[in-house]
């Protein structure tokens, strides 16, 4: 990374991790309602962690180079665990990593290039349960929901610009990749995170109202964020292989560009 890249790196890791700290002093109610989410379609599993800070992020240095932000949707039964705390790290995670790991065109490794962050820190075995703890549980647990997928949407954004903005002639141009269509559109889990993610690229009202054209309204990095399908139940890999079906011409880098750009249009009516 660069040094202006480092330090947007480096401010973002400190306040998430001071968030999730804040965050967690609500860790005994959180904690009862998560169990009680699981129970009806999930194994039992030991619950450790309410709220997940991403520890990968403290092993990366500012001598790696970013090629991605990878937004997921939230922590897991192997994420929460003590032994782990970190996004990503079962199936879903390592059908992500096989991708990479098989497709070296993408110059990525997906363990050493990529932020890996979620719409919220909140913990459940399930993306689904997430609806039992806001119909269940108390204000102060519909407000944490709330009110983590605002910050993450609106620090990453920041984060993502940064990067963007700081990139060094010759190296990647960090892409955001927002997996989890689903929860994205009509009255899914993730619209408030969906519709702060979009307000933090474009530009004040005030240049709005000078007549800019709404394509030109928006930070240069967002033609750099792409919509995908979860990793989950391979749906990402069925996705991009019909796709690529349908335009057999088209490299793989294009086919995820059009891909991701397709979808992006789908949910951010952009």
């Amino acid at each position: 990374m660069t040094e202006l890249q480092w330090n947007a790196f480096e401010k973002f890791r400190n306040e998430f991790k001071a968030e999730c700290k804040k965050w967690a002093l609500i860790s005994n109610e959180l904690s009862s309602l998560q169990k009680d989410s699981s129970l009806k379609d999930t194994p039992p599993y030991p619950l450790e962690n309410s709220i997940v800070y991403n520890k990968a992020l403290d092993e990366i240095t500012a001598e790696d180079e970013i090629h991605l932000i990878v937004i997921g949707d939230n922590p897991g039964k192997e994420e929460q665990l003590t032994k782990n705390q970190k996004y990503l790290v079962g199936q879903s995670g390592r059908i992500a990593e096989g991708f990479f790991r098989r497709n070296s065109e993408l110059c990525t490794d997906f363990r050493k290039n990529v932020i890996i962050l979620n719409k919220t820190s909140v913990h459940t075995a399930k993306t689904s349960h997430l609806k039992y703890l806001i119909k269940n549980g108390t204000d102060n647990v519909r407000n944490l929901i709330l009110e983590s997928q605002t910050w993450m949407a609106e620090k990453t954004a920041e984060l993502h610009k940064s990067l963007v903005e700081n990139t060094a002639e010759g190296d990647f141009v960090p892409e955001l990749w927002l997996v989890g269509y689903a929860e994205l559109k009509g009255k899914g889990l993730f619209l408030p995170y969906r519709d702060n993610l979009k307000k933090a690229y474009i530009y004040s009202a005030k240049c709005q109202n000078m007549g800019t054209n709404l394509a030109d309204s928006f930070d240069k990095a967002w033609s750099k964020v792409y919509v995908y399908q979860h990793f989950s139940m391979n749906r990402f890999l069925i996705d991009l292989k019909s796709y690529q079906k349908e335009n057999p011409n088209d490299s793989l880098k294009i086919s995820l560009e059009k891909l991701g750009c397709k979808h992006k249009a789908e949910i951010f009516n952009y």
